[in-house]
């Protein structure tokens, strides 16, 4: 059984949570909820609270509650993905007058600002649980749109993006949603700028210390996405209702990299030229649906369906430069890979007793990946393809294969509200699937899996909300771990290796957690403790083969164990007759240990930061219809590394921190500035490289490399009519 020796950081973290409790127990006196429901454990925003600082969508709305966003008005952070299957496995979810959507890149989420403001009759924040609940989380939103719709109403976004390389992007997003009869409707398509210009600088010595090259590099990535949606409703009468969801999507990207490498082993020094013309192309779409019927006896029978499809064709050519200048293509790389999903649910729900309900019903869901990666080599004997870029065709192991999994999930939730103050929600799950690898190789699997949890919270006082959590959730397996694929993080190799025998990490979890709502509608403060044992945690492990050279794949190493304090605040000024200034914080202190398979040492997760601590602020003036704000993002470096059979790295960087303002003007019309990386955060990695693995052999390379990632300014004008 794996021992974990926490560090003095997540000693201190241990002290905070019981701390931060007595803190919160010592004002529970004080706690006035300013807005609650009869159940003390909904929060419920009105439309008459926002109107202060005229809201343009219900994304703005949501921006101004406590703890709903960032301090410069991102999205509403949703689920963990930790678990997989729809039934919501914790972190935060969205519901559109009750309802689930029913989509994955179509979800609620994103439907925030294409709803007019005007459309919103109250929001609720929902604390406590029930079985009448399409999802399961945390907390839940509620968005509440006004019964009036009758009338159709459209939003619309023009925006354009300045890179620090001096290109402009335009974009743009057009909506309309409104009801016909008993037909609700949300109409939008979008064409969204994704440029990205990206600065690298390699230094590396040798073994003994001695310089070995220079690399300076420039990434420049052109690339627009372009989406449509739709969202439809219709009321089949009082007790009954449909929706369909839709949504298709496409972008073209444009990779362009230059690259300088110079010798420092040669006197004079001697520079190579290398340049790449790296093509994306993917496309995706999604139909998605829900059926709902409530029966006379309050009795209540749900159904759903996701049906997508995501299509990614990535090339990779490079090309070198002879005595005469002349570029020759030496490299050519082609990955091509097809993820499908078809997913249905059904439950039904019902009371038992005052107080109680309970929900059962079964899910189905196929996953299929099919996956082929093309390889073309420079080569003075081979016989060159047109389909591998004029190049010679290299054997790939395991380069073309469909992975398919068969998942059946059978469900029961029983929830019980034992008094207006405390409820508990238990559940199990029962996982059953089995998992198929065809094309190169074959392999065939079968796998269960029992998932309890239990969900107890108690409000101690209105505003004031303790919970005790503890499940077990299966993560979803990323099946481009099964083939070969191309290697990203390393220009010196081209391919790695897939592994068929992947199995899926199991974690268990214990959390503590509290929350108060402070007084006056003044803020949030939150903390929480968590304890988790990783089952089967993917990593990269040694596939070598007998006789060949050092070869990983992400593989199952072991088990492991993590800690985690975190701790969230975000609190207007109202003592010092700020109100409309709010203060955002959170901290984040981490903790984990487990058994490295290349050396058999005890050491952390690869790349698992020893946490973060975030801080910004977000200042409204509605005498001027003007906002502003600044967030400022820095994880904790130190021992952040990712061992490999030959490597090893370790990674740090600087903060980054972002920039906006807006102005609304009086037909409700917004202009909003964005500073994106305002910074240039610099990220920085160190690769260790040795003769043969990194268990019995000597250092051949050091390896200093750091990135930056230009900051990108944009101006927003968006509105509705």
């Amino acid at each position: 059984m794996t021992r974990i020796t926490l560090s003095a950081a997540v000693r201190r973290a241990l002290l905070l949570g019981p701390l931060l409790s007595i803190a919160l127990l010592s004002e529970s006196s004080r706690l006035q909820a300013q807005e609650v429901s009869d159940d003390s454990a909904t929060v419920v925003y009105p439309a008459a609270y926002f109107s202060q600082w005229s809201p343009v969508t219900a994304q703005d709305m949501m921006n101004r509650i406590p703890g709903m966003s960032s301090p410069t008005g991102g999205n509403f952070a949703t689920g963990s993905g930790d678990g997989r299957g729809l039934g919501g496995g914790g972190g935060n979810q969205i519901l559109i007058d009750g309802k689930r959507v029913a989509g994955k890149s179509n979800e609620a989420n994103a439907q925030l600002a294409r709803i007019s403001a005007d459309k919103v009759l109250r929001i609720e924040l929902i604390r406590g649980t029930s079985a009448d609940l399409d999802v399961r989380g945390d907390q839940i939103v509620n968005i509440v749109l006004s019964e009036a719709l009758s009338s159709r109403s459209y939003s619309y976004e023009a925006n354009t993006d300045l890179n620090d390389d001096g290109r402009l992007q335009p974009g743009g997003k057009m909506a309309v949603n409104g009801q016909y009869g008993r037909m609700s409707y949300l109409l939008s398509g979008e064409m969204e700028p994704r440029n990205n210009y990206q600065t690298n600088f390699e230094s590396s010595v040798l073994g003994d210390f001695s310089a070995n090259d220079t690399i300076a590099e420039e990434r420049t990535r052109d690339q627009y996405t372009y989406t449509t949606a739709a969202n439809l409703g219709y009321e089949i009468n009082l007790n009954s209702s449909v929706r369909l969801n839709l949504l298709y999507g496409n972008a073209d990207n444009e990779n362009e990299v230059f690259r300088d490498i110079t010798n420092l082993r040669v006197t004079p020094n001697v520079v190579d030229r290398e340049r790449e013309d790296n093509p994306v192309r993917s496309s995706n779409w999604e139909v998605g649906g829900d059926y709902e019927l409530r029966l006379a006896n309050n009795h209540l029978f749900k159904a759903l369906f996701i049906l997508n499809e995501r299509d990614d064709n990535n090339t990779r050519q490079r090309f070198d430069t002879d005595n005469s200048g002349n570029w020759s293509k030496d490299l050519f790389l082609n990955s091509h890979s097809i993820t499908s999903e078809e997913i249905v649910r059904s439950s039904y729900s019902m009371p038992l007793s005052a107080g109680q309900g309970i929900e059962f019903g079964a899910e189905r869901a196929v996953t299929t990946l099919d996956s082929a990666l093309r390889l073309g080599l420079r080569s003075s004997t081979g016989v060159v393809s047109n389909n591998h870029g004029g190049l010679t065709p290299q054997l790939v192991s395991n380069g073309t294969s469909t992975v398919e999994e068969v998942r059946y999930e059978p469900f029961v939730v029983h929830n019980w509200q034992f008094n207006p103050r405390l409820s508990l929600e238990s559940s199990m799950l029962y996982e059953l699937s089995e998992i198929t690898q065809t094309g190169d190789v074959y392999n065939k699997r079968d796998f269960s899996f029992l998932k309890p949890k239990l969900d107890l919270r108690f409000e101690l006082r209105p505003g004031l909300q303790l919970r005790g959590t503890v499940y077990k959730t299966v993560r979803q397996l990323s099946f481009s771990d099964f083939v070969a694929s191309s290697d990203e993080r390393d220009n010196d190799a081209e391919t790695m290796a897939g592994n068929t025998n992947l199995v899926q990490e199991q974690v268990l979890y214990a959390d503590f957690s509290t929350e108060y709502r402070l007084p006056q509608d003044m803020g949030v403060v939150d903390a929480s403790l968590s304890w988790m044992k990783h089952i089967d945690v993917i990593e990269r492990i040694d596939v070598t083969r007998p006789g060949g050279s050092p070869q990983s794949a992400n593989g199952n190493i072991g088990d492991g164990t993590m800690l985690a304090f975190r701790g969230n605040a975000s609190v207007r000024l109202t003592q010092f007759n700020m109100p409309n200034l709010m203060l955002i914080s959170s901290l984040e202190i981490k903790d984990s240990e487990i058994t490295d398979p290349f050396l058999g040492i005890n050491r952390r997760f690869q790349n698992h930061e020893r946490g973060r601590f975030q801080l910004g602020f977000r200042h409204d003036i509605p005498s001027q219809r003007i906002t502003y704000g600044a967030n400022w993002n820095n994880r904790f470096d130190g021992n952040m590394k990712r061992y490999d059979i030959n490597n090893i790295e370790r990674t740090s960087g600087e903060p980054n921190v972002s920039l906006y303002a807006e102005y609304v003007t009086s037909n409700s019309v917004r202009i909003r500035f964005d500073a994106r990386s305002a910074t240039n955060n610099n990220q920085c990695r160190e690769r260790t490289r040795y003769a043969n693995t990194i268990a019995n052999s000597a250092i051949t390379e050091i390896e200093s490399f750091c990135s930056i990632s230009h900051r990108v300014m944009s101006i927003k004008i968006n509105g509705t009519f």
